[in-house]
């Protein structure tokens, strides 16, 4: 089984989301694993629309990981266009994460 990281950030927390990014920024900077993919989820979402050293972090991130935020969460918090322009797929995450999880993917939450 490859090394596949499926990244989940799902909180409001401010400190314990930069954790997360960048523990992610750095497997994908050391290429310390195969794959990177990274889904921000709930409260996450306004925090990454609305906050700069996360935005800083999405940054780096998707210019070498797919990086997804749920579709449905983001219009109801109307993130969704801030979202995209930094570069963040909106989608329905469900799916998305139910896959990489089936594909060896293995899910860290932060």
């Amino acid at each position: 089984m490859g090394s596949k990281l499926l990244v989940i950030i799902a909180t409001g927390d401010r400190e314990k989301a930069l954790a997360g990014l960048m523990y992610t920024r750095n497997v994908l900077k050391n290429k310390w694993l195969d794959d990177v993919k990274v889904v921000f989820f709930g409260p996450s979402e306004k925090l990454a629309a609305h906050d700069d050293k996360v935005a800083w972090f999405i940054k780096e991130i998707t210019d070498e990981s797919d990086c997804f935020a749920c579709k449905a969460i983001s219009y109801k918090e109307g993130v969704s266009e801030k979202l995209r322009e930094a570069g963040v797929k909106v989608e329905y995450v469900g799916t998305i994460v139910s896959n990489a999880i089936k594909e060896g993917y293995l899910p860290m939450v932060w």
